[in-house]
């Protein structure tokens, strides 16, 4: 192995095999050492870069879930204020009709979800009584299943002048029944608990909806409107 010495400006430098190396007493690097610095330098920027998009990352997710669980509190706050609301009526009801007061809140809010549907929140009918007669109604589009399907009609919705006034409309329909049959609802009065009367609501043809009884007994179960029956 040869080794030549240069002098240049105060600087020692050896030749190596062909590696050019400067004394390290000067405080240079060798062209070997430089890569493995400027190699060193750009990773740790890459991974700080990577680490600060990470915690970016990591902040939105968090707001994002923060902002989505805001809202969900938003919604049900507003639908325990509509259950204190009607519950008052709905339990005058059954004093007077013996209808539960916990299926006339399920019904109330299944069918105007929570107050927030137009046909509730405009022409406070919360559980989507037909109108038949003189009466004021307004005609809307609805959703109805027939023939295993589910199709679209219009049809014309009893108005009410508040929903005091539609709670006393629905107690009405289940004590008087309908006009082709006065004692249509006769299983729903005659039901013991919450759950007996939801499927004597199916079984009386108030919806068409085959999943109705099962929605009904959720509702009346996650908001526990059970505990309104006892007056």
């Amino acid at each position: 192995m040869k080794r030549y010495h240069h002098f240049r400006k105060k600087v020692v430098t050896f030749c190596y095999n062909g590696f050019m190396t400067y004394h390290k007493k000067r405080g240079v690097l060798s062209t070997k050492s430089r890569k493995i610095f400027r190699f060193t330098v750009k990773f740790l920027i890459t991974l700080f870069v990577i680490v600060d998009l990470l915690e970016l990352s990591t902040l939105h997710q968090a707001d994002h879930r923060n902002t989505n669980e805001l809202a969900v509190q938003v919604e049900t706050t507003r639908e325990y204020d509509f259950i204190r609301t009607i519950a008052p009526y709905a339990q005058e009801t059954q004093e007077k009709y013996g209808i539960l007061a916990s299926l006339t809140l399920g019904q109330a809010a299944l069918e105007s979800d929570f107050g927030r549907s137009g046909l509730a929140a405009k022409y406070y009918n919360l559980f989507g009584i037909k109108a038949y007669g003189n009466v004021p109604k307004v005609a809307l589009e609805t959703k109805e299943f027939e023939n295993n399907q589910w199709i679209t009609v219009r049809e014309p919705f009893r108005v009410y002048d508040n929903w005091q006034q539609s709670v006393e409309g629905h107690a009405f329909l289940f004590t008087e029944g309908t006009t082709w049959n006065p004692n249509q609802y006769a299983l729903v009065l005659a039901a013991k608990d919450y759950k007996e009367a939801a499927h004597a609501v199916q079984l009386s043809g108030y919806a068409t909806d085959p999943a109705y009884t099962e929605r009904l007994l959720e509702i009346i179960e996650n908001y526990s409107l059970f505990q309104y029956d006892k007056v």
